[in-house]
């Protein structure tokens, strides 16, 4: 029981690790973050289901599709919700960004309806032995897509020319525009990227849990909460963090039960964050002069 507990743990803790780095892709770019990731995810995972389910596409033009309209709204949020206020030197998108996510969950409720619906992929039912443990084939693409993606955001930020553009960003962006680098540019794309990770997620888990317009609240709430412990600055850190908070969730649920899982695994956070206040890996925080 234990063993099954690790390996589900393990496969949740790469998704709330994937969704994560979206909020550590626009902080190490802008100092913000998206406090609507969380229904980024389920908007990758209700237009998947509205494409493939509905009006019958092949499953990866739905995903991509899917993906593409993510990305579309990552850059509509920057726009709307993060660079009137950055720019004028107001905080005030952490308020804009939960609305913004609080309009979309709810035009989505009044459009795709409230109650939820289940998302087949192509591996969801396939299953095989490991370790005389029955482990589902999508538990293991949700690990190896996870640590994908976060070895492919660390080659792209150290061996591409864009990549090494934005280090340049979040290192001083006056420098960086001044070398020509279009600072509000690369921030639209980090919003873009974020709300792509999110869709990733959301389409994966979708045959794990069912789709809804509510179904991402709780894992944003998560996701946010894993990306502090992992230290906002580190991508290494918050995957790590990721891996770690699905496995103490999974084992708290496996030893006393679901109705202890949030109640436990959030109060270990704290404790955590109370022991390591910039997170696992993350790093005081320099003020510039």
């Amino acid at each position: 029981m234990i063993s099954l507990a690790i390996v589900s743990g393990l496969s949740m803790g790469a998704m709330y690790g994937l969704l994560a780095l979206g909020f550590h892709i626009t902080y190490a770019v802008s100092n913000t973050v998206n406090f609507s990731q969380g229904t980024s995810l389920m908007l990758g995972a209700v237009l998947c289901y509205l494409f493939s389910v509905s009006l019958g596409w092949p499953i990866m033009a739905s995903i991509v599709a899917a993906l593409a309209l993510c990305a579309v709204w990552g850059m509509v949020v920057e726009r709307v919700a993060v660079r009137p206020f950055s720019r004028g030197g107001s905080n005030a998108w952490l308020m804009s960004t939960v609305a913004i996510g609080i309009i979309l969950e709810q035009t989505m409720m009044f459009t795709f309806g409230k109650e939820p619906r289940s998302l087949v992929l192509p591996i969801s039912g396939q299953a095989f032995t490991l370790g005389g443990l029955a482990v589902s084939q999508l538990q293991i693409v949700i690990l190896v897509v996870a640590i994908g993606v976060a070895g492919g955001l660390h080659a792209f930020a150290q061996r591409t020319r864009y990549g090494k553009a934005l280090l340049a960003v979040v290192q001083n962006p006056q420098a960086a525009s001044l070398m020509g680098i279009d600072v509000t540019r690369a921030v639209m794309y980090c919003y873009a990227a974020s709300t792509v990770l999110a869709g990733i997620a959301g389409i994966l888990i979708a045959p794990l849990f069912l789709v809804s317009a509510e179904m991402g609240t709780l894992f944003g709430l998560k996701a946010f909460a894993v990306a502090i412990l992992g230290g906002l600055q580190s991508a290494r850190g918050v995957v790590l963090a990721g891996l770690l908070f699905g496995v103490v969730e999974a084992l708290i649920t496996s030893v006393l039960g679901s109705a202890y899982t949030n109640i436990l695994a959030f109060a270990l956070v704290i404790v955590a964050l109370a022991i390591k206040p910039h997170g696992l890996l993350g790093r005081a925080s320099v003020k510039k002069v």
